[in-house]
């Protein structure tokens, strides 16, 4: 996911606007392929950032 992170900052995307850009892609992906909703969140969660300081994750 960081190289995805990398490529979209180096588009001219700041830090933040990548990591929004790639939720709609995760969103707009689910959508229009329901069937593989679950594999598609699971897909995107495990190489998501993780917030170390929320102990639900």
């Amino acid at each position: 996911m960081q190289e995805l992170i990398n490529r979209l900052m180096n588009a001219g995307l700041t830090e933040e606007q990548s990591y929004k850009a790639i939720e709609v892609i995760k969103v707009f992906a689910v959508e229009k392929f329901p069937l593989f909703g679950g594999a598609i969140e699971k897909l995107f969660d495990k190489y998501s950032p993780k917030n170390e300081d929320d102990f639900l994750e």
